[in-house]
């Protein structure tokens, strides 16, 4: 099982990275500043670390650096610059790949994911780009879907809601966490943005949009896709 190190100083963003990478199994640590990160990349063994660039003690270049003196796992840097200096510097500094915030989670996942396979670390689960449910399908590398009916043209957010969903299958989510996770933790929209794209869906998937029977509702909760 990939084992994955997420550093950054602002606490939610960590607990929701930690979550989300946990349910499509990975083994996720977590750390909140610089001289943590080296800390603990000196002391285990990971196949990958997320790290942000903005940190106290120490920031994330100079801990990205630090990693690098005695070890060559692939390292991520998150920022919330998008300035191409910025990403010049973190390569120099040993950076494997850079995302600029606000990010998409499913985002971190597709990077993670490739990330791996290139550094050769694989995991069925993690490293299949194809993802089945009942009559249901998609590839997350060609970004296709189709149900029994044939190929289904979505939206780029159609897309991403449907991979949430169908990766975790039976899984609730509210309103406020599809909004974190499909289109990002800094996201101010309304929640009925994502009722609009669960209607949408349901249209263009399901036979019977009125009585759907995989996009699921659970009444007071959220949303969820019935597990095959």
């Amino acid at each position: 099982m990939p084992k994955i190190l997420v550093v950054d100083d602002e606490k939610v963003m960590v607990k929701g990275l930690k979550f989300n990478l946990e349910n499509d199994g990975y083994e996720v640590d977590a750390g909140y500043n610089g001289k943590q990160a080296v800390e603990m990349a000196r002391d285990t063994s990971y196949d990958l670390i997320l790290l942000d660039l903005m940190m106290p003690e120490i920031d994330g270049l100079q801990a990205c650096m630090q990693i690098r003196e005695f070890s060559s796992v692939p390292i991520i840097m998150l920022t919330a610059r998008n300035e191409d200096t910025d990403k010049l510097l973190g390569f120099e500094y040993g950076a494997d790949d850079y995302i600029t915030k606000p990010f998409n989670v499913l985002e971190v996942k597709a990077r993670i994911r490739a990330l791996l396979r290139r550094s050769g670390t694989r995991e069925r689960r993690v490293s299949d780009n194809r993802v089945m449910q009942g009559d249901w399908g998609i590839d997350t590398e060609s970004r296709a879907a189709w149900n029994n009916a044939g190929h289904v043209e979505l939206t780029a957010k159609e897309f991403d809601l449907l991979e949430l969903l169908m990766r975790n299958p039976a899984k609730v989510y509210s309103r406020e966490q599809l909004l974190n996770l499909v289109w990002g933790y800094e996201y101010t929209g309304d929640y009925r943005t994502v009722d609009v794209h669960i209607r949408r869906l349901r249209e263009k998937m399901e036979s019977d949009p009125a009585n759907p029977q995989n996009i699921l509702t659970k009444w007071g909760v959220g949303y969820y896709f019935k597990r095959s």
